[in-house]
């Protein structure tokens, strides 16, 4: 039976270098591949993803309004599918994620989700939550802090470097908005090393 997996991570963890490398895993051995990101999200381009290391593919854009399971199958019956991958997931809506458990249960499809865990205050986005809840496989891809610690909270930044709390939750960005950190420092607020700060060695769960 195929099943709902979900990748999550802070900021610049390689989210969209392991989807487009896993993506092209599956089509070096003949099998065909469904790329989705958010309508919302196009830093690099309508209808594409795009990862910091340059590597990118086409994709099919999603709205929240979309039922995707429909999308899916409507596209399955035209051309075989044999594996999803879902670009920033996060932006899921509730619904969504168990439409995409339907195409993993009804349409024996597996489904590959990649996004971040939570937002710049610290809490679930919508689709992250549910997908923590109704996915089969939960894999967590690490990136480091400045301490040497591994990277569990974002803090955004404006145009000076200086931490925002307060705001939308959803506000797309790259490097210019924000900064992965770990914990301690997601507390404090702070975005860089201090002189006087040693940095830890190696990386540390």
């Amino acid at each position: 039976m195929a099943k709902l997996y979900f990748y999550y991570s802070t900021m610049n963890a390689g989210k969209s270098t392991m989807l487009l490398q896993a993506s092209y895993n599956y089509q070096e051995r003949g099998m065909q591949t469904l790329l989705l990101t958010p309508a919302m999200d196009h830093r690099h381009g309508k209808n594409v993803i795009s990862s910091r290391i340059g590597l990118t593919a086409a994709a099919t854009p999603f709205y929240t309004a979309d039922n995707l399971y429909s999308l899916i199958q409507s596209i399955h019956d035209t051309r075989t599918v044999d594996c999803i991958f879902i670009d920033e997931a996060q932006f899921l809506e509730k619904q969504q994620v168990k439409q995409l458990s339907d195409v993993a249960d009804e349409l024996d499809i597996p489904v590959l989700c990649y996004g971040l865990r939570t937002d710049f205050q610290g809490n679930l986005f919508s689709g992250s939550q549910q997908l923590l809840a109704w996915a089969d496989e939960l894999i967590e891809l690490k990136t480091i802090c400045h301490c040497g610690r591994k990277a569990s909270m974002v803090l955004r930044i404006d145009a000076d470097g200086n931490v925002i709390k307060q705001g939308a939750q959803i506000k797309i960005g790259g490097n210019e908005n924000y900064i992965s950190v770990c914990r301690k420092h997601f507390k404090n607020g702070m975005t860089s090393r201090r002189d006087d700060e040693l940095m830890l060695e190696g990386f540390h769960d």
